[in-house]
């Protein structure tokens, strides 16, 4: 049934007579009266009854009007929520990040995140592989990434979000751990390192690498870690240093003491499957760069 017809019907019932009704709807008399006459023979009953001066509803127009009521209601919802939609105020998001991500500057937007988007179900995925990630992207499982080393793909685009310096962790009772100021790269071939395995984090294993080949370094490995948390317990149990974004520092792990590395930079992207800028996604973006 057409919507406008109910609102009509609610129309005349709240006002209780076909000229108050005609003036709310910026309608003529007769044309209102035209049209009830048009509803009541398509239903085949009678919707209103004279009392006095007024109309009154049937029971077939109070049944009508319970309905209409709601139905109009679940209309102005409806139009409302694609509103919103449209501006990219509501909507589903899912984001991977890695710890790099949200220790940093994913972190320190996702209060504003949610100030901004309320009504935005944002859906937080932690991954611990560049590589993983940038498939989430391509298989739909993500709608956008912050990730350090994106897969070089043409259906992926990719935005810098930010830039921070990479540090060496150390076992605190280390004689390169006495003092907290930036280091050189060298000091990487006075260590052993604790790395990611190559085969679960290529790109994470590379960077490293090829940080220490860059410098005329060729890296011992002391022992190996799946997440941050290991790599930083075999940090502290002494097995070697590792190389990761400074914000880890923020962890506080005891029997860790961390120092910049100078002259040295990791970039964070943000990583999104290419052509596919939704208006959620576009403030997102918006948001992050806030």
């Amino acid at each position: 049934m057409d919507l406008r017809m109910l609102a009509y019907v609610v129309a005349i019932a709240e006002e209780g007579a076909i000229s108050g009704a005609a003036r709310r709807l910026q309608l003529t008399q007769p044309t209102l009266s035209r049209q009830l006459h048009a509803l009541e023979r398509r239903l085949g009953v009678e919707l209103f009854t004279r009392a006095g001066r007024g109309l009154t509803p049937t029971a077939a127009g109070e049944a009508l009007l319970r309905h209409a009521v709601r139905m109009l209601a679940d209309a102005e919802t409806a139009l409302h929520d694609v509103r919103l939609a449209a501006e990219g105020k509501t909507g589903r998001l899912t984001v991977g990040f890695a710890g790099s991500g949200i220790n940093g500057a994913l972190g320190n937007a996702l209060g504003r995140l949610r100030a901004e988007l309320p009504d935005v179900d944002l859906f937080l995925r932690e991954l611990f592989d560049d590589a993983e990630m940038s498939a989430g992207i391509l298989d739909g499982s993500l709608d956008v990434a912050v990730q350090r080393l994106p897969v070089r793909d043409a259906r992926l685009a990719t935005r810098v979000l930010a830039h921070e310096p990479l540090a060496i962790f150390l076992p605190s009772g280390h004689s390169l751990a006495r003092t907290s100021e930036p280091a050189p790269v060298s000091v990487l071939g006075q260590i052993p390192l604790v790395l990611w395995p190559r085969e679960s984090a290529p790109h994470a294993y590379g960077e490293i690498t090829s940080l220490c080949h860059s410098a005329g370094i060729v890296p011992r490995v002391g022992a190996q870690g799946r997440t941050v948390q290991t790599i930083l317990a075999l940090v502290a149990a002494g097995f070697g240093a590792a190389v990761m974004a400074d914000s880890y520092r923020v962890l506080h792990r005891e029997g860790v003491t961390p120092r910049r590395l100078t002259d040295t930079t990791t970039t964070l992207h943000l990583v999104w499957r290419a052509g596919a800028m939704s208006p959620l996604l576009t403030r997102f973006m918006t948001a992050m760069s806030g």
